[in-house]
């Protein structure tokens, strides 16, 4: 639900964010696509100010339009998005210059009642950060179980045929969807053929150590993860259960 009392103004906020930036950061999110304005906002610090402000619908939309990379950060972790209107989103992601707002922006709207007609509506835009936001959706709604198997058959056999031809940062998302599509039992065998069909998939980092994973492996890693974390949760059910029979 939308904060009714804003707790902190647009221009405190904005204070705030510059307080707390570093010429180090600046030079670090430069390397990652971000560019100015932009103050340099650790996300610890961010993090601290979203959990100061929580929820504040007409402060996130206040944020985004002032272009500061920072301010777009919270923006994008305040705002309500049950709130967030198709004009809202479209003009949000025509912002989008760097795939760190992309993401941010496709992480706001997975909760939104959008999400699945942006993704569609995005996702083969010639503008390489709009095409990003709508795959970094589709593989977000993927991650909260919430992709037709339908439409991910689809998207995959896309992602197959297209992924060699798409703008640098959209084959990296492409890329996320076949490992999130490949944590899904209806979509696992398909996202193992795909990943064995594009690998490697060539991604421009810049000058940072980011690494598009090989989606294959993090498949399985990932699943050996999750096997390891629920074994571990069941033998403490199972020690929990005998301690209460012994009582």
């Amino acid at each position: 639900m939308t904060n009714t009392t804003t707790t902190m103004s647009c221009a405190e906020v904005m204070d705030a964010l510059e307080a707390a930036g570093t010429a180090q950061n600046r030079k670090v999110y430069a390397r990652h696509g971000a560019t100015e304005p932009m103050f340099g906002v650790s996300f610890a610090d961010i993090g601290k100010l979203v959990k100061k402000v929580k929820v504040d619908h007409e402060l996130a939309m206040e944020l985004w339009a002032t272009g500061n990379h920072d301010a777009r950060m919270v923006a994008c972790r305040i705002a309500d998005p049950k709130a967030i209107t198709v004009a809202n989103a479209n003009e949000m992601v025509k912002a989008c210059d760097n795939y760190v707002v992309a993401e941010s922006l496709a992480g706001l709207l997975t909760e939104s009642k959008i999400a699945d007609a942006r993704s569609k509506a995005w996702r083969d835009k010639k503008d390489e950060w709009a095409a990003s936001a709508g795959w970094a959706l589709s593989a977000s709604l993927a991650f909260r179980e919430r992709m037709d198997t339908e439409l991910g058959l689809r998207l995959l056999d896309q992602i197959e045929a297209e992924i060699a031809d798409r703008p640098n940062r959209v084959r990296h998302e492409m890329n996320q969807c076949v490992i999130t599509f490949g944590l899904l039992p209806e979509l696992h065998d398909r996202a193992l053929e795909v990943a064995a069909a594009i690998s490697p998939v060539d991604v421009d980092h810049g000058e940072t150590s980011c690494k598009t994973p090989d989606a294959a492996s993090y498949i399985a890693k990932t699943l050996a993860h999750r096997e390891k974390q629920a074994a571990k949760k069941a033998e403490r059910e199972a020690a929990k259960a005998v301690k209460k029979a012994a009582k």
